[in-house]
């Protein structure tokens, strides 16, 4: 597909295409291209972490197939326009960014724009991929193989009950538990209210170790 086709694809959940869905579309086909796969993808052989959401996430699913319901597209929120290819099959990876001062240097390739935003709408396109974006092959600090998992595993959390998939237990002084009940959590129940017992039920309800 072509750049103008991908474009088009980001922009179809979208009021109308921004500059950031520019670079998440660039970003991933120099994605690809760096690791010698062909995007988008069909497959699940590309995975994607990006490190914003938004409209860029959709960009980068456009032009490289990662989804987040195919497990191959991940948000790791630094608040950052960047993401990081890597082929499952190599584990090879590497990160892309834009380059410092693209805002600037966007203008000299959209001297018809009207204003900064447009600039960068245009300029984005135009500029040379050198010029816009910066490659970087790096290391992932994790698991591919823990990452990815395999498929029909699941356990259930012995402190609320609730299933586990993908092998995202931890086990804590002998019990399996899902990450919140191991203190991993983005909430807490209302009220301060507890769920769940150990497989002791005439135990006290287990607490959760507070997230720190």
């Amino acid at each position: 597909m072509t750049l103008e086709e991908l474009l088009d694809v980001a922009a179809r959940n979208h009021h109308r295409l921004c500059p950031r869905q520019v670079l998440g579309v660039r970003m991933g086909l120099l994605g690809g291209r760096w690791l010698g796969l062909e995007v988008p993808r069909r497959d699940k052989r590309l995975l994607a972490f990006i490190e914003t959401d938004g409209c860029f996430a959709d960009a980068i699913s456009a032009a490289t197939g990662c989804q987040v319901g195919r497990r191959t597209l991940r948000l790791v929120d630094y608040g950052k326009v960047a993401a990081t290819f890597v082929d499952t099959r190599t584990g090879r990876a590497v990160r892309v960014v834009p380059r410092p001062g693209v805002r600037e240097r966007a203008w000299a390739y959209a001297p018809e724009a009207k204003n900064r935003w447009q600039a960068q709408l245009l300029g984005y396109q135009r500029m040379p991929e050198e010029e816009l974006l910066v490659t970087e092959e790096v290391t992932l600090l994790l698991s591919l193989e823990k990452l990815i998992s395999r498929s029909g595993i699941r356990v259930n959390c012995q402190a609320c009950g609730e299933e586990i998939l993908n092998e995202r237990e931890v086990l804590r002084d002998g019990m399996v538990l899902c990450r919140s009940c191991a203190g991993e959590r983005y909430y807490v129940p209302a009220r301060g209210a507890v769920r769940g017992r150990t497989l002791d039920s005439d135990g006290p309800p287990f607490l959760p170790v507070p997230c720190t």
